[in-house]
C-alpha cells in the first residue's frame, strides 16, 4: 500500500511492517500505540523504524493512518475521569461529623 509519511511516499505491506518490527523492543508507552504481532509499540517508535526518519519529521497521526489502513490495531491513551468538583468546607465538615444521634 502506498502512503505518505513526512511528505515522502512509502510502499508498506503488513508483512513488511511485521518484519521491520521483529526483534525491536517496545519502548514505554506514554501516548497512542499500535499493536504489531503480540506487542504494543508507541506510534512514534513504529514510524521511526519503518521510515528510518527522525521522529520530529512526521506526526503520530500520519503513522496511525498508515497502520490502520494496513489492518493493525491502534490504542489511544487511557483517559482519566474528570475530578469531582470540590465541595465547600462546611459541607465537608458536615460529612466528616456525620448525622446527629437521636435521643
Amino acid at each position: 500500500m502506498r502512503c505518505v509519511i513526512a511528505r515522502f511516499p512509502f510502499e508498506l505491506t503488513k508483512n513488511g511492517v511485521l518484519d521491520s518490527m521483529k526483534g525491536v523492543k517496545p519502548e514505554e508507552i506514554t501516548g497512542e500505540s499500535v499493536v504489531i504481532g503480540r506487542r504494543a509499540y508507541p506510534v512514534m517508535q513504529v514510524g521511526q523504524v519503518i521510515t528510518r526518519q527522525d521522529r520530529r519529521d512526521f506526526t503520530a497521526g500520519e503513522v496511525l493512518r498508515a497502520m490502520t489502513k494496513l489492518g493493525f490495531t491502534s490504542r489511544g491513551l487511557a483517559r482519566m475521569p474528570a475530578p469531582l468538583p470540590a465541595s465547600d468546607p462546611l459541607q465537608r465538615a458536615s460529612v466528616l461529623l456525620g448525622t446527629p444521634a437521636e435521643a
